[in-house]
């Protein structure tokens, strides 16, 4: 979600070393002029070269293929090869893409950010301060409905985007917030002279075949099957190595693998249960790295029954369930996932997990449906088909809530109709959904998924006071205070039981040993890489 499932741009990162990247052997080569020609070609082997293609395997169809709106993993996959940010921040330090400088006035109340020279979209058109100048405007425009509006109100009221001249943009917020650059690093501009006069951005047909200015163009889109980009030459950032890369679409996690261990798949995530498998054919770097994930089963308090929207059958249905069976039962260890208590990951300022709970406790849960007045309660669990984890949980979840008098009917659908119900906030048909997000290191990025009818509040969760915590949190600037207000918000999230959550979770993806540059490329959040320029085919 978003973004990602459900979360926002995350912006912590971890690289991993490839044992097949020839960093020591280069230096063996530069400094041993006695080196065999066998080996002197061992080590040019590994040098980047140009050419080649990689295929890259997705569990379902893009949503849309716009940066302003991409909510689902598979949508901000593509869209991070499609279009360029202005900037990244891994491990705190930023790395300026389409930005050269952003630099913030004395008072914190000012950003003045500059392009760099000689930027082009796709089709040939420069890129300048008018296209992130509108950008931001498109965000901001209520009837635009993009999802990260939230995240450029400031109590309130909006952050405004100026252009100086083709190069310079001026940010002015209506206070101090601490939570800005996190937000920045959000936008990936869209082109004005593609969406400028389109009522309805979102739906535009013009998202059918992009136009962005990252590394890689659109070529050619098969719904169920593929969608392939091709290098651009033009990319600020230097020619990418690889012609192209596919997307290929494979909803069964079986036939993926089959796929994967078959070349016919380079790139895929995994599911832990099927790390072995892939491992043994020694043909892949099999990668773990934290993306600052979230795993939860929502509750719909939307749904046409009623029930949801009350507090103690939330945690009536939280007290059924046993975290620490759920991640067994998940991802077979702890090695793949962490129990969960906040909202908040690891990762995000001011986290704890030292938190109201419930779990583990079927005598109370019966107590609170009693107390509540639900009787003979019947739930609907929409599951998304092929994905093991989301099938083993249901499972699960189903057995739990029989043993506390609930019945749980399983609904399954394919990855792209799952997607399309869960984000449909007028969905009124079910009640139950594991989902997932990576929201970054900036609580303010949450505010979009648990305050009073925002956009991304799938569960449709609204407490007042909360509201009120969210919007100070994003205007305090002393970190002391600021801490303290997250510290509350997470208690009153907590209790309030919105959500269950279930584990932070590391991701597990599988990389075929005929691609270097993995390092330089940066395993992503989401994502999976963040430059996908960088990659070569060895």
């Amino acid at each position: 979600m978003r973004r990602g499932l459900s979360g926002v741009v995350a912006l912590i990162l971890l690289t991993f070393m490839i044992s097949a990247c020839s960093g020591g052997n280069n230096n063996a080569a530069s400094t041993n002029t006695s080196a065999s020609p066998a080996a002197t070609e061992a080590a040019a082997s590994t040098e980047p070269k140009d050419g080649g293609s990689l295929i890259i395997g997705v569990a379902s169809d893009p949503q849309v293929l716009n940066p302003n709106y991409a909510g689902d993993r598979i949508s901000l996959t593509i869209d991070q090869a499609l279009y360029a940010p202005l900037f990244q921040v891994n491990n705190g330090k930023k790395t300026f893409y389409l930005a050269e400088s952003l630099t913030p006035s004395a008072d914190n109340l000012t950003y003045t950010l500059k392009l760099k020279d000689g930027l082009t979209w796709h089709d040939g058109e420069k890129l300048t301060a008018d296209d992130v100048v509108f950008t931001i405007d498109s965000i901001l425009d209520e009837k635009q409905n993009s999802f990260l509006r939230a995240n450029f109100l400031i109590n309130d009221k909006p952050i405004t985007a100026t252009k100086v001249d083709d190069l310079t943009v001026e940010f002015k917020l209506p206070q101090v917030s601490p939570a800005f650059e996190a937000t920045l690093v959000q936008v990936f501009p869209i082109p004005k002279h593609i969406f400028e006069n389109e009522a309805d951005i979102e739906k535009s047909t013009k998202n059918a075949a992009p136009v962005g200015s990252g590394p890689f163009k659109f070529k050619e889109y098969k719904a169920g099957e593929y969608l392939t980009l091709e290098r651009f030459d033009n990319y600020f950032g230097g020619k990418p190595h690889l012609d192209s890369v596919t997307y290929r679409i494979a909803k069964d996690a079986n036939a993926a693998n089959l796929a994967l261990q078959n070349g016919e798949i380079n790139v895929q995530y995994l599911d832990p249960k099927d790390v072995a498998t892939i491992q043994a054919t020694n043909n892949f770097e099999i990668l773990p790295y934290s993306e600052g994930r979230l795993a939860y089963l929502m509750f719909n308090a939307n749904s046409d029954t009623g029930a949801l929207a009350k507090k103690e059958v939330r945690q009536a249905l939280s007290l059924a369930l046993s975290r620490d069976e759920l991640i067994q039962t998940a991802y077979t260890s702890s090695e793949y996932a962490d129990p969960a208590k906040s909202f908040l990951t690891p990762d995000a300022l001011y986290f704890t997990n030292d938190v109201t709970t419930f779990d583990n406790d079927a005598a109370k849960a019966k107590e609170l449906l009693a107390s509540a007045g639900e009787s003979n309660l019947k739930l609907r669990y929409i599951v998304q088909s092929g994905n093991k984890a989301q099938e083993a949980i249901s499972l699960y979840v189903q057995q739990k809530l029989k043993e506390i008098g609930v019945e749980v009917e399983l609904q399954n659908m394919d990855s792209s109709a799952w997607v399309q119900k869960f984000i449909d906030l007028k969905a009124t048909d079910f009640e139950l959904a594991l989902t997932g997000y990576i929201m970054g290191y900036d609580p303010d990025a949450y505010r979009i998924l648990f305050t009073t009818n925002s956009s991304s509040n799938y569960s449709h969760y609204s407490n007042a006071e909360v509201d009120k915590l969210m919007n100070e949190g994003a205007g305090e600037a002393d970190p002391a205070k600021r801490g303290e207000i997250y510290k509350q918000v997470q208690e009153i999230i907590a209790g309030d039981a919105p959500i269950y959550p279930i584990a932070y979770t590391k991701t597990v993806v599988a990389v075929s040993k005929n691609y270097g540059g993995i390092d330089e490329a940066v395993l992503k959040p989401v994502v999976i890489f963040e430059d996908l320029s960088k990659i070569y085919q060895k």
